[in-house]
């Protein structure tokens, strides 16, 4: 009965033992706060890379060019692909938005909508034609088309020794010109990080 009793009371402190170590603490935290856990790729980065290379793409003559060549009419742009040429997993649907988010707010082109996008937006003004009244519905053939596309990739370099690593990152975005495919703008934007992972105290 003793014997019984002892196994008993190990197994209920081993369950609190190991109950004690699964808790968590979760803290909200500022969404804009630059916090980096593991020194890979994270929304930090994206939304700050997509602000560099936006104001770098209109510090250049481009947009003022046109707008001068035009009557003042801002370009219009869209934003392509982003490839993914590193090892690791990028959500690079998240950095597209962030750029098309920074060039919107510079008020400075027109942002058109991408692909897949323009689909659904066909599809609900085909929809319109035979279902909305003649005064509200959206007219056919009336899209805005884009004169620039901006495209790139984001390349990654890791060197590791020991607990010490450094991750370098790299940008590239070009604007191209939809009608002529020149080169209108290339932009580049570096981030390189050291992470040194900490000993376990005993």
């Amino acid at each position: 009965m003793l014997l019984r009793r002892s196994l008993l009371a190990t197994l209920v402190l081993t369950v609190v033992a190991v109950s004690g170590c699964s808790i968590k603490r979760v803290e909200r935290i500022d969404p804009n706060s630059v916090t980096d856990l593991s020194g890979r790729w994270n929304d930090a980065d994206s939304r700050l890379v997509a602000n560099a290379l936006i104001t770098q793409s209109l510090e250049g003559t481009w947009a003022r060019d046109y707008a001068a060549a035009n009557g003042g009419t801002p370009p219009t742009v869209i934003v392509g692909q982003f490839r993914n040429r590193t090892m690791e997993h990028i959500p690079v649907g998240t950095f597209i938005r962030d750029l098309e988010r920074a060039y919107v707010t510079t008020g400075l082109v027109r942002l058109v909508a991408s692909a897949e996008e323009r689909e659904e937006l066909r599809a609900e003004r085909e929809d319109q034609q035979t279902n909305a009244s003649a005064e509200s519905r959206a007219r056919m053939a009336r899209e805005l088309g884009a004169r620039y596309m901006l495209q790139g990739d984001v390349q990654a370099i890791e060197d590791s020794e020991g607990r010490e690593r450094v991750v370098f990152y790299q940008i590239d975005a070009t604007l191209l010109d939809l009608e002529t495919n020149v080169r209108t703008w290339m932009g580049q934007h570096k981030i390189k990080k050291y992470i040194q992972r900490r000993r376990l105290t005993p």
